[in-house]
C-alpha cells in the first residue's frame, strides 16, 4: 500500500504541476512560484504524514486516530503559515485567486489522504 500511496501522490503532484505550468502560460496573473512551492510542500507533507500514520496502524486504534488528527493539523498549520509568509512577502502584489488555489492544493491532498487511509483501515 505504501508504494501505491506514493505513486498516487506523485501523480497528483505531476498533474497539479502541469496545470500550474499551463496557468503560467495562459493566466500569468497567478504567481507560479507560490503555487509550485505550495504543491511541493503539500506533496512532501502528505508522504511524511502517511509514513507516520502507517506506523500507528499496528498499534491501538486511539493512537491511529491521534496520528490522523495530528497529521491533518500539521498540514493545515503549514498551509496557513505558508500563506501568511506569502502575504508578508508580497504585500503590494497579492493575488487573491492564488491564495484560493493554495487552499485548493491543501484540499486535494487532504481528501486524497483521507480516502486512501480509510481504505487502508478497512482492510485491516
Amino acid at each position: 500500500m505504501k508504494k501505491q500511496y506514493i505513486i498516487i501522490i506523485v501523480s497528483i503532484f505531476a498533474v497539479l504541476s502541469t496545470v500550474f505550468f499551463e496557468m503560467k502560460r495562459y493566466a500569468s496573473a497567478y504567481q507560479f512560484t507560490a503555487l509550485e512551492t505550495g504543491n511541493t510542500i503539500m506533496a512532501a507533507l502528505s508522504v511524511i504524514t502517511y509514513l507516520i500514520i502507517d506506523k500507528q496502524l499496528s498499534g491501538r486504534p486511539q493512537a491511529f486516530v491521534r496520528s490522523v488528527y495530528a497529521a491533518s493539523l500539521l498540514k493545515l498549520m503549514v498551509c496557513m503559515s505558508s500563506i501568511v509568509a506569502y502575504v508578508f512577502l508580497n504585500r503590494t502584489g497579492i493575488h487573491k485567486p492564488t491564495i484560493f488555489v493554495l487552499f485548493g492544493i491543501y484540499a486535494v491532498y487532504s481528501v486524497t489522504e483521507t480516502l486512501i487511509l480509510s481504505k487502508l483501515v478497512r482492510k485491516k
